[in-house]
């Protein structure tokens, strides 16, 4: 399968972008491995034709919103995300109208339909600066993700109203069953992504994004990790670390795993075929492209001005 994806790419020129959370052999197989925004900013320097997205449905929508003139492929259309559908646009508009003095600021991981009600996107890496880099009286609604905006007003002392969103993967974590594995690793370190609630973000050693907890584990002395997030990150984890010790956090049931379904729909077979016959394609209008990409631009040009 590997051979015939290769072949495939070469004939199509085609590239294959993986999330951290998709399962180990599609990352094998991808030609570039990271989180949302660092993907989607890979598929806009490529020369590549065509690019397949494994991950999901808005990773590969902001893909195509910087790269309007490739051919932007999903493994499976399915491959939904239960924070960016927590966030309906139309909703989330109705709700905009009631605090029509307040800036919008959206988490990346957000349908392109919001994006075109947002002033400015952020990141789990750079949320906080972005915030910190507006006057400090200005009103801001913070959507879709309540957890990463109530840790946000926690950093920067701010009160931004917050939508009622959350993702199921980063919620269900057992904050009881954390704390045991803690005292049976006591030099354990907690990583933990701060889309998850206050309470596990209390005693975690590092909270940051995917790719800031990769680089902690990489750059820590600690041999022994207890990871919160989506557990496909582990692969490259262990990966860059084969010595050491990653523990993926305990649910709040009776599953031993935090795999998001989502991310799981794309397997090995599906990216075949989608590369093979060029389906599914992500079509986006004009015009949504045009607005939706307004909100990223902006925060690009504040993380070049503050150099975030």
């Amino acid at each position: 399968m590997f051979s015939e994806i290769n072949k495939l790419k070469k004939e199509k020129n085609a590239i294959i972008l993986a999330h951290y959370y998709q399962d180990a052999d599609i990352q094998d197989i991808a030609d570039y491995i990271g989180d949302s925004l660092g993907l989607s900013q890979e598929a806009a320097r490529t020369d590549a034709d065509i690019i397949v997205f494994a991950g999901v449905h808005f990773m590969a929508e902001t893909a195509k919103i910087l790269s309007p003139n490739k051919k932007v492929l999903l493994p499976d259309l399915k491959a939904g995300c239960s924070l960016a559908d927590s966030c309906p646009a139309d909703k989330f508009a109705a709700f905009k109208k009631l605090h029509p003095d307040h800036l919008v600021i959206s988490y990346i991981n957000c349908t392109a339909d919001l994006k075109t009600v947002t002033d400015i996107v952020c990141t789990s890496t750079n949320a906080v600066q972005i915030v910190e880099s507006l006057p400090k009286d200005q009103k801001i609604i913070f959507a879709p993700d309540k957890n990463l905006g109530a840790y946000i007003n926690k950093k920067t002392g701010r009160n931004m109203v917050l939508w009622n969103g959350a993702c199921m993967v980063h919620e269900i974590f057992s904050l009881e069953k954390i704390t045991k594995l803690k005292n049976q690793h006591p030099n354990a370190k907690l990583l933990a992504h701060p889309e998850c609630e206050a309470n596990l973000l209390e005693i975690a050693d590092y909270i940051g994004s995917t790719t800031g907890i990769l680089k902690y584990a990489t750059q820590s002395p600690a041999t022994e990790f207890i990871v919160a997030t989506e557990a496909g990150i582990i692969h490259q984890m262990q990966k860059a670390n084969p010595l050491k010790t990653f523990i993926p956090a305990p649910p709040n049931n009776s599953c031993a795993c935090n795999d998001c379904p989502h991310m799981k729909l794309n397997t090995l077979e599906k990216l075949y075929n989608c590369l093979k016959y060029e389906q599914p394609e992500i079509i986006l209008s004009e015009e949504l492209i045009r607005e939706a990409k307004k909100p990223i631009l902006r925060m690009l040009e504040l993380s070049a001005q503050f150099g975030l």
